[in-house]
């Protein structure tokens, strides 16, 4: 996803001389296309997240359209004062990619992982939060940002994260995606947990259980259009996200359809507990020690749905 990125960022650049790239001492190589093209649009700000989103805030202040990048605990919750009062309160068209999101970096221990970012970024006012899924809708939702012109965060997942979109969708911040129509369960995939959402729709359906599969992108604006169709329509709601549930997409639906007077029984969230992962693994050992696997997913809907 983070090769996509600077692909991406790249070619806005190209077009939009307002353009300018700030990374936290990483990326040196993964820019230097980017470097080569546009060496007076590139600021390495080192290990000093907090200046660098000030920076940020202060070239956008003076009409440029800044991006900054580096790892997602780092451009989040280290500088969240900086971007709530520089970036947010004056409402200034900053984009902040986070690269390594959710558990992307479970081997280095919690303070590489990001399970907070997203309820963080989510309860600034003016921001918007948005989770590609794969490669593809990494380029879609930078340039659709870059369109906005307001503060938005991107949460990026770190490499080799699987291509689940062969062709570009119609993609459109506040908007879901369908991937896959079905009647009986509805699946609301967060980012990069695109790709176990369809698997579980897949073993649903060799047990004659039809599943929708919506890639909600957006935490923030939802898509409250998607919503309200689906709490009208589906008697099982499936949230998978890598993040924890308190404060993640799960609990801005769960906030939305009280306000809205839905039937909230029927919405399953599945994300991090309450706790810090501390054992050393990868994030698939990471996943699996939450429960955040195909085959723990299914088997918890199958047994909501014996259960209806």
């Amino acid at each position: 996803m983070r090769n996509s990125f600077a692909e991406a960022v790249g070619e806005l650049a190209d077009s939009h001389s307002e353009l300018v790239l700030l990374a936290g001492d990483i990326g040196n190589r993964l820019f230097d296309t980017y470097k080569e093209r546009h060496p007076e649009r590139f600021y390495n700000c080192g290990v000093a997240e907090a200046s660098m989103t000030g920076i940020a805030s202060g070239l956008a202040a003076t009409g440029l359209r800044p991006v900054t990048y580096t790892i997602a605990p780092f451009n989040t919750i280290r500088c969240l004062e900086q971007i709530r009062l520089d970036i947010c309160y004056p409402n200034l068209p900053v984009i902040i990619v986070g690269t390594g999101s959710g558990l992307s970096y479970a081997s280095l221990g919690a303070t590489h992982q990001s399970m907070e970012d997203i309820g963080f970024l989510r309860l600034l006012p003016n921001m918007n939060v948005i989770c590609p899924a794969d490669s593809v809708e990494v380029k879609l939702a930078l340039k659709d940002a870059f369109r906005l012109s307001i503060p938005t965060y991107i949460r990026l997942g770190k490499k080799g994260e699987p291509l689940v979109h062969t062709t570009e969708p119609d993609f459109q911040i506040g908007k879901g995606i369908t991937m896959q129509e079905g009647t009986d369960v509805a699946f609301l995939s967060i980012g990069t947990m695109l790709p176990v959402a369809l698997e579980c729709a897949e073993r649903l359906e060799e047990q004659k259980i039809s599943a929708k599969v919506v890639s909600l992108h957006t935490v923030k604006p939802l898509d409250t259009e998607l919503l309200q169709d689906l709490f009208t329509h589906y008697s099982v709601i499936a949230v998978l996200e890598e993040h924890g549930i308190a404060g993640g997409a799960g609990s801005a639906i769960l906030e939305w359809g009280n306000q809205n007077r839905m039937d909230l029984n029927t919405l399953y969230c599945f994300g991090g507990p309450d706790r810090f992962l501390t054992a050393c693994g990868n994030q698939n050992e990471a996943r699996q020690e939450i429960g955040l696997t195909t085959e723990n997913i299914t088997a918890k809907i199958l047994q909501v749905i014996s259960k209806k």
